[in-house]
């Protein structure tokens, strides 16, 4: 059987992986390869704000003042990724991000979406943040042929990546709603036998 291609894709868990870190999980997976795997959690928010985590970087933030940081996975919880659209939904700083984007620090996910890394362009989201955009701790990460064994066992669904699903659902809605995007009832999946 062919491999799918993972990334840029998602992967939603299934009840049987037993993982805490994992429970209704919706992962971003951003590197899928045959040394291994890497994707965002994304729908975990921490108590943590924007602003507070700004502030110990030295950064203003102009976005929402309310903006939540979110759990991207259990591995090296102190590394920051930013995940955000591109220009289109920018303002007096679109000409700015347009040229960060160019450099180093910086993957094109889909048309127009993108994951930030430098310090550079922190400080240019935090000036003027896209409609889109989420700022994570963390990552999930596979090792050799744990992803690939993981899928073997049932416990991970693939689905193609919907920004409006991703950016706009609540976070404990997600799951349910990537699941019904690709057909399925989330109350048919079951602890020992996963999708029926």
């Amino acid at each position: 059987m062919q491999e799918l291609n993972l990334a840029p894709g998602l992967l939603l868990s299934m009840p049987q992986l037993s993982d805490p870190n994992f429970t209704r999980a919706v992962v971003l997976m951003l590197d899928h390869g045959d040394d291994g795997s890497f994707g965002l959690i994304m729908n975990q928010p921490t108590p943590m704000s924007v602003p507070e985590i700004l502030q110990n970087l030295e950064v203003d933030w102009c976005g929402d003042p309310d903006a939540v940081v979110w759990s991207g996975g259990p591995v090296m919880p102190t590394s920051g990724w930013i995940l955000h659209s591109g220009s289109d939904d920018l303002g007096p700083a679109s000409d700015t991000l347009d040229h960060a984007l160019e450099f180093s620090g910086n993957l094109k996910i889909s048309e127009n979406f993108f994951l930030s890394t430098s310090e550079e362009n922190i400080k240019i989201l935090a000036e003027s943040a896209p409609k889109s955009m989420r700022f994570l701790l963390g990552y999930a990460g596979w090792s050799e042929g744990q992803l690939a064994e993981e899928m073997a066992e049932g416990s991970w669904l693939h689905a193609d990546i919907n920004n409006e699903i991703l950016f706009n659902s609540p976070a404990e809605k997600m799951w349910e709603h990537c699941l019904k995007n690709i057909g399925i009832d989330p109350e048919a999946i079951v602890q020992s036998r996963g999708v029926h």
